[in-house]
């Protein structure tokens, strides 16, 4: 597995009162919400990069202000007509 650092200043560490592992834990997180928002990532992706369980990270994404229903316009339009006729 890849792994990734960054620098960040002590200070920030401080205000937030996060350990540097509870601080990484949300960056991970963060960024995969992110990258699912921007449809880079599938939920399923998304999730296996935050560590977490599928269902659990869409339910999540609600803290983040984040639609779990992330589709185009015109699919998601599709997909409710076509729910209509079954």
């Amino acid at each position: 597995m890849l792994k990734i650092t960054f620098e960040c200043p002590d200070d920030i560490l401080q205000i937030l009162s996060e350990t540097p592992e509870q601080f990484a834990e949300q960056c991970r997180m963060l960024i995969a919400v992110k990258l699912f928002e921007l449809g880079r990532l599938s939920s399923g992706q998304a999730s296996r990069f935050a560590g977490m369980n599928r269902v659990v990270f869409l339910d999540a994404l609600k803290s983040y202000q984040v639609s779990p229903i992330n589709l185009p316009p015109k699919e998601l339009a599709k997909d409710v007509s076509s729910a209509r006729n079954l």
